[in-house]
């Protein structure tokens, strides 16, 4: 993956999985392969969830002028879900930046999010066990990517005084 080359490394991959394996129930440890999914589930829930709920109105706000701006931010993640997808099914593919232009409004860029992450859900699915064991590329770099990016959101919402979905109160079960 060009956009991460010498980024990774396996001891950090191997601390990843040993920490999502470590957040699942005591009954039973989950495989690599359900940590993994577990994982990618678990931060693309938490970008829908605030692509969904960020004010349609505000999906042009920038930090700065010069960083992307909200919708543009949920567009490059939904790049990387696609590569994950694409490389997952074992396709040669670079990654390809998706064209914000292409999606102007936060029903486009919703749509697009939601499609990209049911399109990675069935590859992640279809993907053999074991195959795992052998490399967890591109998921892991792609997961991380992700979360980083999340935590910008983060910052998006708080600079426009909104409390992100994840951090609102919590009705009690």
């Amino acid at each position: 993956m060009t956009h991460y080359a010498g980024y990774r490394c396996f001891a950090g991959a191997i601390c990843t999985l040993i920490l999502i394996a470590g957040s699942g129930s005591a009954q039973q440890t989950p495989t690599i392969a359900q940590a993994l999914k577990r994982s990618f589930d678990g931060i693309n829930k938490q970008v829908l969830d605030m692509a969904e709920d960020f004010p349609a109105e505000k999906y042009d706000f920038r930090l700065k002028p010069e960083m992307r701006s909200f919708g543009e931010v949920i567009v490059h993640i939904t790049s990387g879900i696609v590569y994950a997808a694409k490389k997952g099914r074992g396709e040669n593919v670079n990654w390809d930046e998706i064209d914000a232009k292409s999606y102007k409004t936060k029903d486009q860029i919703v749509g697009l999010l939601q499609k990209s992450i049911t399109d990675a859900n069935a590859t992640l699915k279809s993907a053999p066990e074991d195959s795992f064991a052998k490399n967890l590329q591109p998921w892991l770099s792609v997961i991380e990517h992700s979360a980083e990016h999340y935590g910008l959101l983060v910052a998006y919402y708080r600079a426009n005084g909104i409390v992100p979905p994840a951090s609102r109160p919590q009705p009690k079960k």
